[in-house]
């Protein structure tokens, strides 16, 4: 019975069939990576990288910041710029989608924009109620909610009275 025992022998080491797995795995990876010769795969949350990109620009003490364009983050940035958080916002063009050049506000030094929340994300979207809107640090800071109306602040939401996505909390 030598074959029963055999792999219970002290010293006794394994074959290495889990890193024949992995192998596998790796070569598929990175078949798969050769599969998009060269394609962007795009960001998946769009509007938590704007608001990363804008985050780490006021860290870094910029001037502008530069980020892609589309429409609801052209609304972001003018609900921004019209509650005092940024001083403006102009569309750039290119031979892609185009960007937006956000100029940033400071005074004595610091940052306009101290935090940056995302609220809903694509895996967990957050919707409100017309009656439930959030106040962010009682009022101090402005939530940003996307209703069918259009993009608002939770000011604007409570006197419209409508509710929706909520977006990202700024103070």
């Amino acid at each position: 019975m030598p074959y029963v025992f055999s792999r219970t022998r002290v010293g006794w080491k394994d074959p290495g069939h889990s890193q024949v797995e992995l192998v596998k795995i790796i070569s598929n990876i990175a078949k798969s990576a050769n599969d998009c010769k060269g394609r962007f795969i795009g960001n998946m949350d769009t509007i938590g990288d704007f608001l990363t990109r804008l985050r780490n620009a006021l860290k870094a003490r910029h001037k502008y910041v530069i980020v892609p364009a589309s429409n609801l983050k052209f609304a972001i940035s003018e609900i921004l710029r019209e509650q005092g958080y940024i001083e403006s916002v102009e569309r750039v063009e290119n031979d892609k989608q185009g960007d937006l050049r956000i100029t940033l506000k400071y005074s004595n030094g610091n940052p306009a924009i101290i935090g940056l929340k995302r609220i809903s994300t694509p895996g967990l979207r957050r919707y409100s109620k017309a009656s439930a809107t959030p106040r962010v640090l009682a009022g101090l800071g402005i939530a940003i909610i996307s209703t069918p109306h259009g993009v608002m602040t939770d000011k604007q939401a409570r006197q419209m009275n409508v509710g929706g996505e909520v977006l990202c909390h700024i103070w």
